[in-house]
Formats: structure tokens, sequence, C-alpha cells
């Protein structure tokens, strides 16, 4: 059988597990995963085991964020249409800027909203995790489209830097410091969703917004008071410049976990010492980590055990730890009895 990462998951089919707490689990598939719906687990810290095969998985339920997309959709939906308005009215390309950059974020808000749906639906059997990763591509969207939103905005200040434009400051600062409010507000609902990168690109979206409306309201007053007409595309580009780097470990997290690669604040090395640690295990080998979705994480091992099958307590506890420890939510565990004996 084919395993994670190519490597074999098990030298034998165990069959299906025992049923426990009113459900049943079935058996490992070719990839070492398990076919359960999300909607079957209904308790937090639990393993199983049969035959060669023990399985681990506990399940903590994220945080609603629904309503904040909602809100943040319609508020800077709201806000676009007033940017837009006004930054025409004011021939403000920062303004302009800032609209644009809004109307970007409305996309991004309304993709990882979409991607929190999909994740609620359940596993089928072309699907065994369900639609879960569809959160980490949301991510990875909305990095992607913030930095071409990024550099539209340099473009155009590019673009008026060479013909500066006059602007009219205490309009720009007015419409500018009601984006600071919407965009800030927005950040706000979701501060809370640091251990979730979709979330967390929501608030980076959020918060550069609130950046870039803060730059044209300096910009604003600056003109006001001095006539420099050049400032309004300068300080774009600098903001845009600020936003660029603080966009850069997003993207780098989300293209990380796209291509399922070990997901941020997790140490392979570190899993495996553990694991080597544990009573009755002699080596520890084909370790694989991936992410199932942006607050999920699956891992499966070979643990060589010489004096025995260790039994069903010793996976349910080493499920637990690799939950607890590690924030591993998915752990299939393979027995080996004899040395090298997957190859």
């Amino acid at each position: 059988m084919s395993g994670t990462g190519g490597h074999a998951v098990g030298c034998d089919d165990a069959g299906p597990a025992p049923g426990h707490d009113g459900h049943a689990h079935a058996a490992a598939d070719d990839y070492g995963r398990d076919h359960h719906a999300p909607a079957a687990h209904d308790h937090d810290h639990h393993g199983h085991g049969g035959g060669l095969f023990g399985h681990g998985h506990s399940h903590a339920p994220p945080t609603d964020f629904g309503r904040a997309f909602v809100a943040g959709i319609v508020l800077n939906l709201g806000f676009v249409a007033v940017e837009t308005v006004y930054g025409i009215v004011a021939n403000s390309v920062a303004l302009l800027a800032d609209a644009g950059h809004n109307l970007s974020d409305v996309a991004g808000l309304a993709a990882a909203w979409g991607a929190t749906l999909l994740a609620r639906r359940s596993a089928s059997p072309r699907f065994t995790y369900g639609m879960r990763g569809s959160s980490i591509l949301a991510a990875l969207f909305n990095a992607m489209l913030l930095l071409v939103a990024i550099g539209a905005v340099a473009w155009e200040a590019v673009q008026r830097l060479a013909d500066p434009q006059p602007v009219a400051g205490g309009l720009v600062i007015a419409v500018a410091a009601a984006g600071i409010a919407v965009n800030g507000l927005t950040a706000w609902l979701f501060s809370r969703g640091d251990g979730d990168l979709n979330v967390r690109a929501a608030f980076a979206h959020m918060l550069s917004d609130a950046l870039v409306s803060a730059g044209v309201v300096v910009a604003g007053g600056v003109i006001l008071w001095t006539g420099w007409l050049w400032l309004d595309p300068v300080v774009s580009l600098v903001v845009g410049a600020i936003i660029v780097a603080g966009t850069w470990g997003l993207l780098r997290d989300s293209l990380t976990m796209a291509l399922q690669g070990v997901p941020p604040g997790v140490e392979l090395d570190a899993v495996t010492a553990r694991l080597a640690a544990l009573p009755g295990v002699a080596q520890v080998h084909h370790v694989h980590i991936w992410p199932v979705s942006t607050t999920e994480t699956a891992l499966t091992a070979h643990l060589f055990c010489p004096g025995g099958h260790p039994g069903d307590a010793f996976l349910r506890a080493t499920a637990h730890l690799l939950e607890h420890d590690f924030a591993i939510h998915h752990a299939t565990l393979q027995i080996e009895l004899i040395d090298g004996s997957c190859g």
C-alpha cells in the first residue's frame, strides 16, 4: 500500500477497529488516514487501535468567525463605494488606491468565509478529511491577492510621481479617517484568530487597510500645510512597502501548508524525539506531519517496539500527548514488532 509521503503505512490490513462511545471507526485507508466525518467526533481526546494500527484523534471546535466575515464584507463594500466617489472628487490617487485595496479585501474576506463554510462539510469517500483544506487555499489566495493589490497601488503611485496632480487635502483626510475606523473595527473582529492562518490572513488584510488609510490621512494633512503634491504617491509607496514586508510571512506559511509542509509552530525533530522517548519504543521512523486545515494537523509514524505491542492504552495516551504538546489532532501510529519489517 502507498502511504503518506510515499512511505508504506502498513504491512498488513488490520480491519475495522471496534466501535466505542456510540459510534464505529473504520480502519485506515491506503493513505494512513481515517474516513470519519467531522460530525462523528463529539468528544475530545481518544485513541483506538486494531491489529498493528493505532489511531488517535481529537478535535477542538474552532471559533466561529461567520458573523465577523459578514460584518467585514458589508462594512468594506459600503466604504469602497464612499472612497471611490470621494477619491474621484478629490483627485487623490491615495484615496482611490485605498478603495481598490478595500475591494480586494472584500474578495479576500469572501474567499476566507467560503473556506470556513466548506471546511464544515462532512468527509466523503473522495475527500476523506472533508473540505478542510480549503482554508489553506483561501489563506494563500488572500496573501497573493494582497500583494497584487499593493503592486497596483505602487504602479499608480509611480505614475503620479512623474505627473503630480492637485489633491483636495481636507476631503481626503475626512474619508481616510473614516477608513481607519472601518478597517480598524473589521481587523478587531478577527484579532482572536491567531491560531487559524485563514483568519490571520483576513486580519492582515484589514490591518493593512487601516495602515493605508492612516498614511492617506498623514499625506492629506501635510499637503494642506505645505502644498507638496508629490507626497500623496510617496506615502502610498511607503505604506505599500510596509504591508509587503508584513505579508511575506503570511505568504510563506500559507504556501508551506498548501504544499503539505510541516505547519508553522510544529518541529519535526521535537515530535520524533518525544515519540522515541516513549516507554517500550526503540526506534521511530517514517514520521510525516502535514496540515489538514489551517487549524488541524495530522501525523503518521512507525514505532518499533521489540518488547511487544504496547496496547490500546499506550495508543490513547500517545494520541493525547501529541494533541496536548504539539497540537497534532490526527495521529496514526503503526507498531512494528520486528525491526525494518516495512522496509
